[in-house]
């Protein structure tokens, strides 16, 4: 259903249409069924033109309530796919699609239209994975780790609305601000027309505020898909031991063997602990959080974790929405340090970019705090990813140097007239006066010549 587009920096087609973003949730891993589907259409530019929302009833068990929220009984009222599609193409018509990871959509959404019997044109569309690990370097892609170093406010939760809304502000800021555009012109094919469909949207409650393990888990490295879901769930700062029995039973599915899973607990609680120890500050939050996941991931890495007395963690927060001030918060992630949403009493540096005005409100809350206010030029040194400047020796002026070799050259002057008269017969007074000179004006001109040490 979803055919690549090929992106490039600055000099190739312009994206100046739609895209609609497009999320789901689905009963595993592997290629399924959909229990969830939802799409959000923007302009280019980031105008809003539309977004749709639906629960999706595959008339199986919905899978991993852990991970998507949703229940069988939530499912007994939903729309079969077939009765969405409709709905998800008329959106869809005219634009680009995009996706956090197409492939995954694609797969999932070409299953499904496959069980119909549809024939679709492909659709052309863009992934906000590759895209971002084309300009930003990070631990791990995910959704919500990219959202946050970009600084994109949305925030994508359990549902398929607030992954696709997250999805739509990455893509316009991923275009907009980093001048990304097509290697090929879009071709936007005719999609046929389907009887207009029922659709369920879920009510979704606001996610809770992220505590530290959901900040810890933008800082791991996740290259694993088991693991990138693992570290999704363990966000929520709880883990129970049904929802372990839930996970592995997910990974049993998608053909991993316990091995696999059993590594894949370990590398999480080992990579958690090194970033709870990374800046010498282990506060009684993050020992507790992290006992508790490693209990019930049944990994004895963290019995031995203590909190530290005193000290308080290096906490970030960066304003601003050019790409120094996305690179910095990259830069904080990739350096373990936790980066900060809001301005609280636990932030300890506030960095600025040119894009925040001198009147912005959190500047002087940050004074009130105590925050050291940074701008985002000097903040990696400030913060210690980088070495001061070595600052250049600086160089003698052009014309004291030629003096100082003019001297040099008359002071060597003096001194063969000396040797030449001391030859000739002069007075042992005078040669002794002319060759004080001489060394006089040889020690002079190179002084004046050569930059004295800083």
């Amino acid at each position: 259903m979803i055919e690549s587009l090929p992106l490039r920096g600055p000099g190739g087609h312009p994206a100046h249409g739609d895209f609609t973003a497009v999320d789901i949730r689905t009963t595993g891993l592997r290629p399924g069924r959909v229990v969830e589907l939802a799409a959000v259409r923007v302009q280019a530019g980031g105008s809003f033109a539309g977004e749709l929302s639906t629960l999706v009833n595959p008339g199986v068990p919905p899978g991993p309530a852990l991970v998507h929220g949703i229940t069988r009984d939530e499912l007994a009222d939903a729309p079969s796919f077939g009765e969405v599609l409709g709905p998800l193409l008329d959106l869809c018509a005219g634009s680009v699609l995009v996706a956090h990871d197409p492939a995954v959509v694609d797969a999932f959404l070409s299953h499904e239209i496959g069980l119909l019997g549809v024939r679709l044109p492909p659709l052309p569309g863009v992934s906000t994975l590759a895209a971002a690990q084309s300009v930003v370097r990070l631990p791990n892609y995910r959704p919500a780790t990219v959202a946050h170093a970009l600084g994109v406010p949305a925030r994508p939760g359990q549902s398929a609305l607030s992954g696709a809304r997250a999805v739509a502000q990455l893509a316009t800021a991923l275009f907009g601000r980093y001048g990304l555009t097509f290697a090929a012109p879009p071709v936007l094919p005719a999609l046929p027309r389907f009887a207009d469909g029922r659709l369920l949207p879920r009510a979704e409650a606001l996610p809770a505020e992220p505590g530290w393990m959901a900040e810890a888990v933008e800082r791991i490295t996740a290259d694993d898909a088991y693991l990138d879901l693992l570290a999704g769930v363990v966000a929520d700062q709880h883990l129970s031991p049904d929802e372990v029995t839930a996970l592995a039973a997910l990974a049993r599915e998608a053909g991993l063997s316990e091995a696999h899973v059993r590594s894949t607990h370990e590398q999480l609680v080992t990579a958690l602990r090194e970033i709870a120890e990374r800046d010498g500050v282990v506060t009684a939050v993050e020992a507790r959080e992290l006992r508790q996941v490693a209990t019930a991931l049944g990994v004895g890495t963290a019995g031995d974790l203590r909190p530290a007395e005193g000290g308080k963690p290096t906490r970030v927060l960066v304003l601003g929405t050019t790409v120094e001030a996305d690179r910095l918060r990259a830069r904080v992630l990739a350096e373990g340090v936790q980066l900060a949403k809001k301005l609280t009493g636990s932030v300890t540096h506030l960095v600025a970019d040119a894009s925040v005005p001198p009147n912005e409100p959190r500047l002087a809350r940050a004074a009130e705090l105590g925050v050291a206010v940074l701008d985002v030029g000097v903040a990696p040194v400030a913060l210690g990813f980088e070495p001061p400047p070595v600052r250049p020796v600086a160089a003698a002026p052009t014309s004291k140097r030629l003096g100082g070799r003019v001297l040099m050259g008359v002071g060597l002057l003096v001194m063969f007239v000396v040797v030449v008269g001391m030859f000739g017969g002069t007075p042992l007074a005078g040669g002794i006066f002319l060759g004080a000179l001489g060394v006089g004006a040889l020690l002079g001109g190179w002084w004046l010549a050569e930059p004295a040490p800083r």
